[in-house]
Parts: C-alpha cells; sequence; structure tokens
C-alpha cells in the first residue's frame, strides 16, 4: 500500500528521494516512454554494479502482466555475469532526455532459436534533461524576465525578455533603445523569474549579440549560464522537464 500512496519526495525505503522531482509518476507516461524505447529499437543499456554491461534493445512490453524482454545473446561475454548481479540499470536516451530505471529480477529466457532478458517492469522511471540539448522557446505573452543593472550604466536596471532556456544558457531580447552590451561582459547578480513559482539569482556572460530579423527592433543576447547554485540548478532542470512534457502531450494530442 506505501509503495501506491507514498509522497513523491520518499523513496521506497521510506527516506527522502534527492531525484524525486525527476521521477515519472504516472503509469500512463512510464508505459509511454517504454513504447517509445520499443517502438524506435532504441539502444539501452545495462548496468550492474560490478562494471559489468551490455548494449540491448527492449524487445517486448506486456502492460497486463507487466514484464519487459530485452534481445540477448546468447553468446556474449557480459551476459551471465548481468544475470547473475543482485541489481541491474537500464540506462537509454531519447533525443534529449536521458532515461534510467531498475530492472528488478533479471532473468535469461532461452527457446529453441532465440534467448532473451526479461525482467519485472519497472516502478520508477527517472527522467533527466540532457545539458545543453532541448531549448525551451518561450512565448511573447507572460514571457519570463531576466532583471540586472546595466554593467556600464548600474543606475539602470534592466528587466529584459527571455526569448528561450536551456540547461546551458538563455537567450535575452535587448530592445533597440537600450545601451548596448558587448560578448565577453559578465552579468553579476540576474534575477531570472521564468514563472511565478521558478525564480532564482544567477550570473551569466554573454557570448554573442545577434541583431533580430523581425518587426521589433532590438538584438539578441546569447547567455551561457555561469556555475548555479545547487537550488537554482535544481527549480532550472524541473521547469525545462515540465516544459518538455506539456509539448510532448501537446504534439500526442
Amino acid at each position: 500500500m506505501f509503495q501506491d500512496t507514498r509522497p513523491a519526495d520518499i523513496d521506497a525505503a521510506g527516506g527522502s528521494d534527492p531525484y524525486a522531482e525527476f521521477r515519472v509518476t504516472q503509469t500512463t507516461e512510464r508505459l509511454a516512454l517504454l513504447r517509445q524505447l520499443r517502438d524506435g529499437n532504441t539502444p539501452v543499456i545495462l548496468n550492474a554494479p560490478d562494471g559489468t554491461s551490455l548494449t540491448t534493445a527492449l524487445w517486448a512490453l506486456d502492460d497486463v502482466r507487466s514484464r519487459l524482454s530485452f534481445s540477448a545473446d546468447a553468446s556474449h561475454p557480459q551476459l551471465p555475469g548481468l544475470v547473475d548481479a543482485d541489481e541491474v540499470v537500464a540506462v537509454a536516451y531519447l533525443e534529449s532526455v536521458k532515461l534510467q530505471f531498475d530492472l528488478p529480477g533479471l532473468v535469461l529466457v532461452r527457446s529453441f532459436n532465440a534467448c532473451t532478458l526479461q525482467a519485472t517492469m519497472p516502478r520508477d522511471i527517472y527522467r533527466f534533461q540532457r545539458r545543453n540539448a532541448y531549448r525551451v522557446r518561450t512565448p511573447e505573452r507572460n514571457a519570463p524576465t531576466a532583471r540586472f543593472r546595466h554593467p556600464s550604466m548600474p543606475e539602470m536596471v534592466l528587466a529584459l525578455r527571455v526569448l528561450d532556456v536551456s540547461v546551458g544558457g538563455c537567450a535575452l531580447w535587448l530592445p533597440h533603445d537600450v545601451p548596448t552590451l558587448q560578448a565577453g561582459t559578465r552579468l553579476a547578480e540576474v534575477q531570472v523569474e521564468l514563472d511565478d513559482l521558478t525564480r532564482f539569482a544567477a550570473a551569466l556572460t554573454l557570448q554573442h549579440v545577434t541583431v533580430l530579423q523581425t518587426g521589433d527592433r532590438g538584438v539578441r543576447l546569447g547567455c551561457a549560464w555561469q556555475p548555479l547554485s545547487g537550488g537554482a540548478e535544481r527549480q532550472l532542470q524541473r521547469w525545462i522537464d515540465q516544459a518538455q512534457k506539456r509539448r510532448r502531450l501537446l504534439s500526442l494530442g
């Protein structure tokens, strides 16, 4: 019963789970991710604690019996060590997302002309955004903002619209009537507000300045995050993760 009702930030043993925010909690979403792995014949890397590793693919998914089947080569030298391991962790990549999940009860099943690795379907799947891979383009209305003092004119406080965001950096829109900024400039005390619940302090390095070919006169400031605090990095990762989930659900609709 606890497994079905435990809070998202509590792990299976009842302790705090530091990766709770990355855990896929909905059964339908877990199944959708596994089907993507199966249908795309995506490489899945199986890892044991002793370093034994095997690359395979998800061959079949039985959601009624809660079983997964992976392709296997009976002659592969890593196979015995993997089957004998106390625990096995699977890692796979769907474009810009890393998936990670345990494979409890992994066994080798042999038939007349083939063999498969079978395991119980994982209760938890963790999805992590790959660094610098996925970029969220923000809407013009109610867009996120970045507030900071102009490096050359400290008395001028800027509130710039955030054009897009990734875990590696962001792009800001600088209106034409604001004193320009040069590539290489470091922006030290930037207050970033992505939404009402996601706000954090950051430092940015301006990497490039691009004139926008739009009706609005201004330039695009391409910026890289300087090392973020742990709390800020988690907020950013969670915000990007939620944005990608929304995009995926809209594409399914």
